[in-house]
């Protein structure tokens, strides 16, 4: 299944967009091997550095494209679909085609490639409560008002 961003954020929720991703490998599997050179040298190009760019401000960095988690730190740029040693050589789109490729946070990043849900972000929706969006009126009963 090719995997895609326009599938990605038609999902109605940040777990199903995990879910989308998620690839389920190994800690320590290998990607590149003797050949990590070569991905090396792709992501400090000139036209990784513009698609990169692009992704970011495309998803506004936030994590997975989820408008409501704004990625604190760094951003990582994943391939939705993994990438081969001739995708890079080819310049293939699934090398540079934005896409194949979404925003994520580490700890999101990491979910994705080893299936530990446990690093995911925590949804909570706080208690609602009167003036709570109106920091000056806080303690106020809710028929006295500020001058």
């Amino acid at each position: 299944m090719i995997k895609t961003y326009q599938e990605l954020i038609a999902l109605p929720s940040f777990e199903e967009r995990y879910r989308y991703c998620r690839i389920r490998g190994r800690v320590g599997e290998d990607t590149f091997g003797f050949d990590r050179w070569l991905n090396q040298r792709f992501y400090s190009s000139p036209e990784w550095k513009e698609l990169r760019r692009y992704v970011i401000l495309r998803d506004e960095g936030c994590d997975l494209a989820w408008p409501e988690l704004p990625i604190q730190g760094s951003i990582y740029v994943h391939h939705l679909n993994p990438i081969t040693k001739k995708d890079i050589l080819d310049r293939s789109e699934f090398a540079l085609n934005p896409d194949f490729f979404i925003c994520t946070s580490f700890n999101t990043h990491q979910a994705i490639h080893y299936g530990d849900e446990s690093l995911l972000p925590i949804f909570t929706i706080p208690e609602r409560a009167p003036n709570d969006t109106c920091p000056w009126k806080k303690g106020l009963n809710q028929n006295e008002y500020c001058i």
